[in-house]
């Protein structure tokens, strides 16, 4: 698969499609999608955005690189822990590969030891991509082999995992994040809904490649899931612009000095949380009358990918976020879209992207 990336960086185990499908407008898709078709054989038409949007992800960029290279340490060490320095980073496409090679890096940084990093395609509702997976056992032990991704909004990636992993036995469906707000695992760098910046982007911070693609016409049998590259956009990639922001704020702390800052961060926010973010994904759910979960998208990353590709209906932000920098990113692309801002009190997460049935739009 061509991509901007380098080898060294991440081996992507996907078909190339360039040229073979016509990406389609948003509110086509949008339509096909509530009609019943899967999200996964048909692409978006992907696109610079604007100026302004620009500036608003710059100054993201730089105001949270800190943070989250900090938690890209915090989990680097958890992984290492769990899985020994023979790890084999298997990031999920598109969203976790820019983390991947970032967890690679610091590994590589902190530890001295070059771990192999893939990426492979796993997709809501049609599973992970079992020609990627046997390639990768025919190489590696099943014990080595570990999930990367950005974040888990409500955790229907980890159910899909749990789900499509029982058939290879020995495999685990544990999954390595920077952010877990719905608190679903502790294989992450923080518990808190924070920013990370590749979310705000497309293929352009992801090495060029669409997110993942599977249709029976053009996906063999014993193909790979399909991605197209956007060659034509490498003038606006910044897929490395991002990942050496991030690289540049690494730092080693002690377990002493993380723990005080865990502690300063974290504390007051993890002690409120005893339940699990689907639980306030229902009850958003039920108070604005939507009968499919999957149509409410938590946390900062979804809320953002609802924007850039979906037709939402409106977006919630909590109160007490109202004028943050940190969803800066959010208002600009719902005023440039006209969608709805909403204050409302959210407990595990920071924003929610709603999607309403066009029927009822």
């Amino acid at each position: 698969m061509r991509t901007s990336y380098q080898e060294e960086d991440v081996k992507l185990l996907l078909k190339d499609i360039t040229g073979l499908v016509e990406p389609q407008p948003t509110e086509e898709r949008e339509k096909l999608i509530q009609l019943g078709r899967h999200y996964c054989e048909m692409l978006p038409i992907e696109y610079v955005p604007s100026a302004k949007y620009m500036e608003v992800y710059e100054e993201a960029l730089e105001s949270y690189a800190e943070p989250v290279a900090r938690a890209i340490g915090k989990l680097a060490d958890k992984v290492i822990a769990a899985k020994g320095k023979e790890v084999v980073l298997v990031s999920l496409a598109r969203a976790g590969i820019p983390i991947g090679i970032l967890l690679k890096r610091y590994i590589r940084f902190k530890y001295q030891v070059e771990v192999e990093h893939y990426s492979i395609s796993i997709i809501r509702g049609r599973g992970i991509d079992k020609n990627a997976m046997n390639y990768l056992l025919e190489r590696y032990d099943k014990s080595q082999l570990l999930f990367v991704d950005g974040w888990i909004g409500k955790g229907a990636i980890l159910n899909e995992l749990k789900k499509d992993l029982q058939e290879f036995e020995g495999v685990s469906a544990d999954i390595a994040v920077v952010a877990d707000p719905a608190n679903v695992t502790e294989l992450c760098g923080t518990h808190e809904d924070i920013l990370i910046p590749s979310s705000c982007l497309n293929c352009t911070v992801s090495g060029l490649i669409s997110r993942t693609f599977l249709r029976d016409d053009i996906i063999g049998e014993k193909d790979f899931h399909g991605a197209v590259y956007y060659g034509e956009l490498a003038d606006s990639d910044l897929s490395y612009e991002f990942i050496h922001a991030i690289e540049q704020q690494f730092v080693l702390e002690s377990e002493e000095q993380l723990g005080e800052k865990d502690s300063s961060q974290d504390h007051d926010q993890q002690t409120e949380r005893t339940g699990h973010g689907v639980d306030e994904v229902r009850a958003i759910a039920a108070e604005y009358g939507i009968d499919d979960i999957n149509l409410v998208k938590p946390g900062i990353g979804e809320t953002t990918r609802v924007l850039l590709r979906r037709v939402p209906w409106k977006v919630l932000i909590d109160e007490k976020y109202k004028d943050s920098k940190e969803l800066a990113h959010i208002v600009r692309l719902a005023k440039e879209k006209n969608v709805p801002v909403e204050y409302h009190p959210l407990k595990y997460y920071r924003t929610c992207g709603i999607i309403k049935k066009l029927a009822d739009a």
